[in-house]
């Protein structure tokens, strides 16, 4: 039995599923992908290799073996990419809520039945058919909720736009308690340093009252604005459209004072010890080729 338990996004980690990087099958075509950058990389020829990206996911299981967080991996589905489990499920407070993502990518969550079905049944929440979310997109903050969206009319029109306002409406609804707060993304089928695919291409809080920040991530300037008033301009790292490319502000809290970060981050790490955080260092810049990095390839289930 696994008892969820996700308050916010830096307490002690107990239980998490980590993707997995085994039998991604051959790289997409131009068609089947799902994101600019993506399709930048099979352009170029520099689409990730599989011994490559399985490698960067076991340095992080070291990472979580280290600190004694109890890892599930999905099920592995031949030919099949399940590197990202953040997208397919999440937990807010005692509730397991089961994503309802990219019709193609269904099968992801089948292979985590056998986590889904340790969860006490009242905890699992299956989301209405027009609710589109994915967990790259919902921050449990304490009081609050933060999720990114996309709310503009040519929504169908963006393969980059995964979570809709029909989501947030559900999600207040589920947590009547929380203050939830939707940020609109900017999207882009073609620029990947014009898209922040997700909430956490673009913003992390970290610690107990810092965030990572990418200005240009954020449509309307007075939500963003609102992020730097909330945590304050003084606890704020921010990022610049080519540390956003590369997925500065997508790293993992193991704890208050813990994040695994990608060793390429040579700003960002140095400015976390600075603030004295310890940085686990793992090379990552492979899967982030595929615009996610440590935060969406995770699924955090218990925290303390």
């Amino acid at each position: 039995m696994i008892k969820p338990n996700i308050k916010n996004e830096t307490a002690r980690l107990r239980v998490v599923v980590l993707g997995t990087a085994e039998s991604v099958g051959p790289a997409p075509t131009l068609e089947e992908a799902y994101d600019p950058k993506s399709i930048e990389h099979i352009k170029a020829g520099t689409y990730p290799v599989e011994k490559d990206m399985v490698k960067e996911m076991e340095a992080v299981a070291k990472v979580f073996e280290k600190y004694d967080v109890a890892v599930y991996r999905p099920k592995v589905i031949k030919d099949y990419n399940q590197i990202f489990s953040r997208d397919i499920a999440f937990v807010i407070e005692d509730k397991f809520i089961r994503a309802n993502i990219l019709p193609d990518r269904d099968r992801e969550i089948e292979a985590i039945e056998h986590v889904w079905s340790q969860i006490p049944k009242e905890q699992r929440i299956t989301l209405p058919e027009e609710c589109h979310v994915e967990g790259g997109d919902v921050m449990p903050w304490n009081d609050y909720i933060f999720i990114g969206t996309y709310s503009g009319d040519d929504y169908p029109d963006f393969i980059t736009a995964r979570t809709n306002i029909d989501a947030v409406i559900v999600i207040q609804e589920l947590f009547p308690d929380k203050i939830v707060k939707s940020f609109e993304l900017r999207k882009s089928n073609t620029d990947p340093k014009e898209n922040a695919l997700h909430l956490d291409c673009c913003f992390q809080p970290i610690g107990n009252d810092k965030a990572i920040l990418h200005k240009n991530g954020f449509l309307v300037e007075s939500e963003y604005q609102w992020l730097v008033d909330f945590f304050g301009k003084e606890n704020i790292f921010e990022i610049t459209k080519e540390e956003m490319y590369n997925m500065n502000s997508n790293v993992f809290s193991i704890a208050e004072d813990v994040i695994i970060s990608e060793h390429n981050f040579t700003r960002l790490n140095t400015w976390l010890r600075e603030q004295g955080f310890t940085v686990e260092e793992v090379p990552y810049a492979e899967i982030a080729k595929q615009e996610g990095l440590l935060r969406c390839s995770t699924l955090p289930l218990v925290r303390d």
